[in-house]
């Protein structure tokens, strides 16, 4: 929890929670003070993860997630809580001391330094891979670049450098500032199992090095391209491992550059290698981000989803990756982008193509390219012979699983005639195994509201409990002390709400950060997204009465229940029918309040 005088409060008190999730979150305003969008925490269709404006925290009523800005990023970002409130101070541009030291734990502390040192240690290895570039004995990889016409201000950009012969050059450059576990535990270093202390080199030996940045530009890993043409080369390309601070499925190459972009062009060109990117970048197209390879994750569409939903899409379909392709352009569907394949003619990636044909033809291209389903139903018609029963049913058994991946049913009647016209089927036909298909989609479960059970007066008074503008926080303490008095939210399913928050009285306003068990925070969060009736006097009085109210009803129906054992014990027929129908009357009071 933030306190006045904590440098989390001074940071907490200047962010904008809307602004900062807005980077991650397409959202849009709803209500008053809400914002609402799809939640970047679990898949969903339909938006379910809101954001309150007035009390800067958020809640997803689908997964349950919930918390302040600096929870946010810890989730989404998978960092300390220090490490959030540094991310959110740079957003903000606001100056910090060079440590903190408000960790949970020790284990937490270490692993923050961990990736710290490794993000230092990161960035001295691309200024030692752009030195390497400029000497003497990297005459042949600068011939490598400007073959593949590369400028010097290309270079500079992308901070393209080489990795020298030499297994040791690297680790002389590192060891003074670094200790041999940060080494170790960097993937810039290999060494053989046993070896003492001291044996590692460099992984990446006479090599073009792609520094590889997380979205704040931060350099976290690379890859390298050989210059090597002998059997002990090693692959022609050689990517980092997998590190504290580096996940190959969940970075996208060159996106740190290319969001800005993305957000004003409103759509996403994705292409599959490094060089290809950066031809397509060079070229004046700067919402490019490159996969790496075909196969996107779950959590990298993700992550292209919260810049836009529109996508051109610049792999080959028809490759030996094709597979890994149709499941990345599949996860695509089930998100609902908008997409377009641009193919090239045979033979040319983006980057030979810009090079031999131009800047223009290759926009000339990207704007001819068709949407996704003119592309697959092109395709089916040249792969199958649809003159035939036979060919017709294996165009369209070609199709469906593409079909199926689409969550609209507006967009797959409209496809149905579409493609019934050029397949030359009758068209209802073609309709009912389309909706035979939607039908095997799978349907997610729907959570049940935790708040349903709770009554409209519990609502109000823990509304005004949490109040955080000024009208509504000169409330607060008339509840404060009927509920210290009265006792009244004793036995309520909430209670533990009611006494979090009384136990905290003087915290309202950040009242999230309290220490909650997490079903109760989502609780709390899913009532104060909902403020759609305004606090009064009149209201929060009329709240206390319907507990006290209640209070009663509790008070007789214990004595029903007491009264109803003492007639069975006495074998007491029509007192017990009586105790049973006033019991059942009490009961529908209950309900109602």
């Amino acid at each position: 929890m933030s306190n006045p005088g904590d440098l989390s409060y001074t940071v907490k008190q200047q962010a904008d929670i809307v602004r900062v999730i807005g980077e991650y979150v397409k959202l849009k305003k709803s209500g008053a003070q809400n914002f609402i969008g799809l939640c970047p925490f679990h898949q969903e269709k339909t938006p379910s993860f809101s954001v309150h404006a007035t009390r800067q925290f958020f809640h997803c009523f689908g997964c349950g997630k919930s918390g302040d800005v600096f929870k946010f990023l810890q989730e989404k970002e998978s960092i300390s809580f220090p490490e959030a409130v540094r991310l959110v101070a740079e957003k903000l541009d606001i100056k910090l001391p060079r440590t903190t030291t408000q960790y949970s734990s020790e284990h937490e502390a270490r692993e923050a330094r961990l990736r710290g040192q490794l993000i230092d240690a990161h960035e001295r290895a691309s200024k030692f891979f752009e030195d390497q570039l400029r000497r003497p004995e990297a005459a042949h990889a600068r011939q490598y670049l400007a073959g593949r016409g590369l400028s010097d201000e290309t270079i500079r950009t992308f901070r393209i450098g080489y990795a020298p012969d030499s297994g040791f050059a690297l680790k002389d450059r590192l060891k003074n500032d670094f200790s041999e576990e940060i080494l170790r535990a960097s993937g810039l270093f290999s060494w053989k199992e046993g070896a003492e202390a001291g044996g590692i080199y460099s992984k990446f030996r006479n090599r073009i090095i792609f520094p590889i940045a997380n979205e704040q530009g931060k350099v976290i890993a690379f890859t390298g391209r050989t210059l090597a043409t002998d059997e002990k080369a090693g692959p022609k390309y050689l990517n980092s491992p997998e590190t504290p601070i580096y996940s190959k499925s969940r970075v996208l190459y060159n996106l740190d550059r290319a969001k800005e972009a993305i957000r004003r062009l409103t759509y996403t060109i994705i292409v599959e290698g490094q060089m290809d990117c950066i031809a397509v970048y060079s070229a004046g197209f700067h919402n490019v981000v490159a996969s790496s390879g075909t196969a996107f994750s779950e959590t990298q569409v993700r992550l292209l989803g919260r810049f836009s939903k529109h996508i051109v899409v610049n792999f080959d379909p028809d490759t030996a990756g094709a597979a890994a392709t149709d499941r990345s352009l599949g996860m695509l569907l089930q998100e609902e982008f908008k997409i377009k394949i641009l193919r090239l003619d045979e033979g040319y990636d983006p980057d030979l193509f810009i090079r031999k044909r131009g800047r223009e033809a290759y926009a000339q291209a990207l704007k001819g390219a068709p949407d996704f389903f003119d592309y697959l139903v092109d395709r089916a018609v040249h792969s199958f012979p649809v003159r035939t029963p036979e060919g017709k049913k294996n165009a369209v058994n070609y199709l469906l699983p593409h079909i199926q991946r689409l969550p609209n049913r507006i967009e797959r009647e409209g496809l149905a005639n579409d493609i019934a016209q050029k397949l030359g089927i009758d068209s209802a036909v073609l309709h009912q195994e389309f909706r035979f298909a939607a039908t095997h989609r799978g349907t997610p479960g729907v959570r049940a509201s935790a708040q349903s059970a709770i009554t409209p007066s519990e609502k109000v008074l823990l509304r005004a409990l949490s109040a955080s503008r000024p009208e509504d926080a000169a409330l607060r303490p008339s509840a404060q002390q009927a509920l210290e008095r009265e006792r009244l939210h004793v036995g309520l399913g909430t209670e533990t709400l009611f006494q979090v928050l009384l136990d905290h009285a003087g915290a309202a306003g950040d009242v999230m950060s309290l220490p909650w068990q997490e079903a109760d925070r989502a609780t709390l969060a899913a009532i104060l997204m909902d403020e759609e009736q305004t606090l009064t006097e009149e209201l929060l009085e009329g709240s206390l009465e319907a507990l006290r109210h209640r209070a009663q009803l509790g008070q007789r129906d214990r004595d029903i229940k007491s009264r109803i054992l003492e007639a069975e014990r006495n074998n007491d027929v029509a007192g017990l029918l009586r105790l049973k129908q006033e019991k059942l009357e009490l009961d529908r009071k209950l309900a109602e309040k």
